[in-house]
């Protein structure tokens, strides 16, 4: 993964995106179609006192973030194109190490006209042994603006 590619689209779509900027969401490097984001370590995350283990929510929005951005295409503005979560699936397959930041790792693995398919790990040490995963489907393409309805034709 590289540090140039799409890092001020992708550093301007942590800012433009209010929970992002709540949790610190933080942009690490991104590649072709991969993308790596982080949250610090800090006392208003965590979810368990008593473990001092930061809260499954802001794992969630951490992983639904990164699998997000990689959903547009490579190139595109963030502005040409609107993203919907289709589906998100998280699976938690361990509990993050108090104390320290969480990374995760998004890759497009697949994308039609229309549907983007993502997978994404958060971890501490290495992707190798993940806090969760994620799987994620986007639709590409969505409306930019507000629906409104057509006028209606005036009958004489």
């Amino acid at each position: 993964m590289t540090n140039k590619t799409n890092e001020h689209d992708f550093e301007e779509h942590l800012i433009n995106v209010p929970h992002s900027q709540a949790i610190g969401i933080e942009y690490i490097a991104a590649g072709p179609n991969e993308c790596e984001l982080a949250i610090r370590y800090a006392p208003h995350l965590i979810g368990n006192p008593d473990t001092g283990v930061i809260h499954g929510g802001a794992i969630t929005a951490l992983l639904d973030n990164v699998a997000g951005m990689v959903a547009r295409p490579p190139g595109m503005q963030r502005e040409d194109i609107s993203i919907a979560t289709l589906d998100l699936r998280i699976d938690y397959t361990g509990q993050a190490t108090p104390g320290k930041d969480i990374r995760a790792r998004g890759h497009c693995f697949k994308r039609t006209q229309n549907i983007a398919f993502v997978r994404a790990v958060a971890f501490t040490e290495t992707p190798d042994d993940p806090v969760a995963t994620c799987t994620a489907t986007f639709m590409l393409g969505t409306r930019n603006t507000p629906f409104s309805p057509a006028p209606q034709a005036e009958s004489s």
